[in-house]
């Protein structure tokens, strides 16, 4: 089992859901968030609270600084038929990586006294899945 470096971390976007994903430039970090739904389903004389696991709610983060190579990241998020994303732990790792389709927001900040910066949100639009 391999440790990874974030320093190695990449994102892979199309800007429509029928495009090819491509490196996205100047990210620096992502997150994605797996978790399930959780239903109570206690009843008299449980011993404590018990629940049933729905399906994953996939969603995550990305954050970076603004590129004029990484303008992609706003057509991605005007795409009518969402993007291709695929999310890699390390780059020293290819075959380690999630991925599917995934409706996008991204935004920009752009302060008086330092870089600019972009962030974005995304969530499944389709199923998802996980290499290995």
């Amino acid at each position: 089992m391999a440790r990874y470096h974030g320093k190695s971390g990449v994102v892979y976007l199309s800007t429509s859901g029928s495009g090819v994903a491509t490196a996205t430039t100047s990210l620096s970090g992502w997150t994605l968030d797996l978790s399930t739904d959780k239903v109570e389903v206690t009843s008299f004389g449980d011993l404590n609270k018990t629940y049933v696991q729905g399906l994953k709610d996939i969603k995550g983060t990305f954050q970076g600084f603004l590129d004029d190579a990484g303008l992609s990241l706003f057509t991605g998020a005007d795409s009518a038929d969402g993007v291709n994303m695929y999310l890699y732990p390390s780059s020293a790792s290819p075959s380690v990586y999630w991925y599917g389709t995934a409706w996008l927001d991204a935004s920009i900040a752009v302060p008086v006294g330092g870089a600019n910066t972009l962030t974005g949100n995304f969530v499944a639009k389709a199923s998802w899945g996980r290499k290995p």
